[in-house]
């Protein structure tokens, strides 16, 4: 791929700002998104993001490994291949507007319900890292799970979608980061066939990625380093402003 040093920055600033999403403040790579989008074009992005992505997850795993909450994930799997499935057949078709136009509107769509859904009385920060979610999340998990699937599927934007479920369903920090990391760890690995199938990942895409991926590993760390000096509320807020944030970007370019 012909890149100049100057977008080799913007995409390697975007690489370490994914290690950072995966241990610290999940849906933030909606910025990385935007800026792999804005360097490479719009289709061809995805194929490269996704390596780096997954490097990032298997950083989380190791960092989190402890904290994921099973249950949630075995709901969410089902929902979630029916979502890829879909979102393998779309990406057959649509173009990148009608990308960007679904998922920003399903982001947007997303942050709104759980900032409704989330109205309480303040005094919930020093509440237990690891505590589980809600039963009501189980209702939640088939609709959440096929809207995950289909973003994360078609533009890797996933993130956000899923950050929104585990906190409507009451996840902690801990338990929040745990969870999303083995999730985002199986079903980014899942895709890899998929996105090889539609010509997304080749010989030049990975190529690239061999020369991004050292860069994850220092916003790995930092987001490691940060997340216990995030108290929840403010945890919930970065996560929600990121969601914002990532669909007002989408919709908008």
């Amino acid at each position: 791929m012909d890149i100049s040093l100057w977008e080799f920055a913007a995409l390697a600033a975007a690489a370490v700002l994914v290690g950072f999403s995966k241990t610290a403040v999940s849906g933030a790579n909606t910025v990385s998104l935007a800026v792999f989008a804005a360097v490479l074009p719009a289709r061809e992005s995805t194929g490269v993001l996704l390596p780096i992505l997954i490097a990032g997850d298997v950083l989380a795993v190791l960092t989190y490994r402890g904290h994921a909450h099973w249950p949630t994930l075995w709901r969410l799997f089902p929902a979630v291949a029916g979502g890829v499935a879909v979102g393998t057949v779309f990406l057959m078709w649509a173009d990148d507007a009608a990308v960007r136009t679904s998922i920003g509107a399903i982001l947007l769509l997303m942050a709104a319900v759980t900032l409704w859904r989330r109205r309480a009385p303040a005094g919930e920060d020093e509440a237990d890292d690891e505590a589980e979610p809600s039963r009501g999340s189980r209702l939640k998990a088939p609709s959440y799970g096929v809207l995950g699937g289909f973003t994360t599927m078609v533009a890797n934007a996933g993130g956000p979608v899923m950050s929104m479920y585990l906190l409507s369903a009451g996840f902690r920090k801990l338990g929040f980061l745990g969870t999303s990391a083995w999730f985002f760890l199986i079903v980014n690995t899942s895709k890899v066939p998929f996105s090889v199938g539609l010509g997304l990942i080749d010989a030049r895409s990975l190529l690239l990625d061999a020369a991004l991926v050292l860069f994850v590993i220092p916003g790995a760390l930092i987001g490691r380093a940060a997340v216990h000096r995030i108290n929840q509320r403010l945890f919930e807020q970065l996560v929600i402003g990121a969601t914002v944030l990532g669909g007002l970007q989408l919709l908008l370019r």
